[in-house]
């Protein structure tokens, strides 16, 4: 006798657009297909007339998964549907268990192959936006086969993390407490105001896709084939979609030339539609009401945090706004990246300039002094703006990190050489912080020494008796590291920035993304009438240490 197979399928939403080609090809080789009456009409169209179709009600599971390993025995191949992902809520585990019951071994036993599909929490999460976009989980509200005492614990520990969570089996015509008891546990963690996804027959010929709240879930229709998706504490509304942000610390930075709105105007609430910020005063005032006297004690803590946080700022001369939690105490902290320096010439900082950076950046922040002269800081903050507004009031040149253009300039002989400093703060004040494909230094020495390395940079200016050399194309890490081409020597002054600008706009319109200038002007040959010329391949010896 042939040895049987068992192919546990999972055909997805339902629809045969999202039907995997695997599971397509599985249920064409299967001689015997099981499953539930609904789920096998889903895929009458895909089955052939010689197939034994065997179906089955809704409660009758682990009589399926015994008929099926019983046909797989007498050398079959069988198939047992399941919608969705067979492994999620599906038959997978069921046939495994019966299985494990007769003493199956995958070496001696039946063959069994699980064919992923598409999930509920997948299909449903594409039709509500993006609510899916960080931790999450699932939890079926069925307790037929689960007591409800261990449901409503995992309702609760989900609540209290803050997961995203997707009620599966949320009511049927027997189970209607469940759900309102999901509403009033998760009502003591979130706001009522939290979006929430109902999604009834995802990508089937009666969908129905209805974006409401936490409040008002139950005022819709919910059944068997509703899966409902409840957001997180930093979910929102935009636009009709439900969207969670990928994380809960938003990382900022200065902004580019292109951004439509100022470096400390992309944290402000009303520029941020897709993010979740502090609650009202009146949606934080029914939160408390709505809560425990636990959560309702978290909320209210705020007030005594704002003054503690209020003695620091007069303590140390910085000033931290607290946002008001959610019920559950959270807050999405907003983290603001720049970088700092004392000046495009100057290399010097002064105690107060040291004394008002340690203050901001504070015990929850971070300062790290980088090679390009620079303190890069990152920084918990709401107030951004008040930030950068006290740097530059100290005399702080305050800069954007990332893809962006960063000049770095010698100290001009402790500014003893006065005549090229003008044009490294012109260039400093067009060129610096823009936008690039990828982080990109412009160096900048003011005589021929070039001691400060210049050359070295994937732009070098060297000013020299009254005139600029220039040098394109330093490839500044690696083994094969070079100095940059010098292209052109004995530019005019008057000519020098006119000339930096255009080679930027040239890299900015046809540079790829992440394509480092070295390798840009390699491949375009030609930039500015400067033509490319190859660098002769170093010879390399062994390397004594290093991988």
């Amino acid at each position: 006798m042939k040895r049987g197979k068992l192919l546990l399928i999972g055909f997805g939403p339902g629809s045969e657009a999202h039907l995997t080609m695997r599971a397509r090809t599985a249920i064409e080789e299967c001689e015997v297909i099981l499953g539930y009456t609904t789920y096998v009409d889903l895929i009458r169209g895909l089955l052939r007339d010689e197939q034994v179709v065997m179906q089955a009600g809704m409660t009758e599971e682990v009589g399926r998964a015994q008929e099926a390993v019983r046909q797989a025995e007498q050398g079959k191949v069988v198939g047992v549907i399941s919608s969705g992902d067979a492994g999620v809520y599906g038959m997978a585990g069921l046939v495994y268990e019966v299985l494990m019951e007769k003493g199956w071994t995958e070496a001696d036993g039946v063959e069994v192959e699980v064919v992923p599909g598409i999930s509920a929490i997948n299909s449903c999460a594409s039709l509500l936006g993006a609510p899916v976009m960080h931790d999450a989980c699932t939890i079926s509200l069925s307790d037929h086969l689960t007591p409800w005492e261990l449901i409503a614990k995992r309702i609760d520990a989900a609540g209290a993390a803050d997961f995203v969570i997707a009620l599966y089996n949320p009511k049927s015509g027997r189970r209607t407490r469940q759900i309102e008891e999901a509403q009033r546990i998760l009502l003591q963690y979130r706001s009522p105001d939290t979006p929430v996804g109902l999604v009834k027959s995802a990508y089937r010929d009666r969908q129905s896709v209805v974006v409401t709240t936490l409040a008002d879930m139950l005022n819709h229709d919910i059944g068997m084939l509703t899966t409902v998706i409840i957001g997180n504490n930093s979910t929102c509304l935009y636009d009709g979609k439900m969207i969670t942000p990928r994380g809960y610390q938003r990382k900022y930075t200065l902004g580019s030339e292109k951004q439509t709105l100022a470096p400390h105007q992309r944290l402000r609430e009303e520029n941020e539609p897709w993010a979740l910020h502090s609650m009202d005063e009146q949606s934080g005032t029914e939160a408390i009401q709505s809560a425990p006297e636990q959560k309702r004690e978290q909320v209210e803590s705020l007030s005594a945090r704002a003054l503690a946080d209020e003695a620091l700022g007069c303590l140390y001369g910085v000033k931290e706004s607290v946002a008001v939690a959610s019920p559950s105490g959270f807050v999405q902290e907003q983290i603001f990246e720049f970088a700092v320096s004392p000046g495009v010439a100057n290399k010097k900082l002064s105690a107060a300039q040291m004394m008002l950076l340690a203050g901001i950046v504070g015990e929850r922040g971070s300062m790290d002094y980088t090679p390009d002269h620079q303190f890069r800081i990152s920084l918990p903050t709401a107030n951004p703006d008040e930030v950068v507004s006290r740097l530059r009031e100290a005399g702080l040149l305050v800069l954007p990190v990332g893809n962006v253009i960063t000049v770095k300039a010698c100290d001009f002989c402790d500014g003893e050489k006065t005549d090229p400093i003008p044009y490294a703060d012109e260039i400093q004040a067009l060129l610096g912080g823009m936008d690039v494909p990828k982080e990109m230094k412009i160096g900048f020495n003011g005589c021929g020494m070039a001691c400060y390395g210049a050359v070295k940079e994937d732009i070098g200016i060297v000013f020299r008796q009254g005139k600029f050399d220039l040098f394109l194309g330093a490839k500044t890490v690696g083994r094969t590291a070079h100095a940059g081409q010098p292209v052109a020597e004995g530019i005019e002054p008057a000519e020098i920035v006119g000339l930096l600008e255009r080679i930027i706009a040239v890299y900015k319109e046809q540079g790829h993304p992440n394509e480092r200038f070295h390798k840009f002007f390699k491949r375009i040959k030609q930039i500015e009438g400067f033509v490319y010329e190859e660098v002769p391949i170093p010879v390399l010896a062994e390397a004594a240490c290093g991988e």
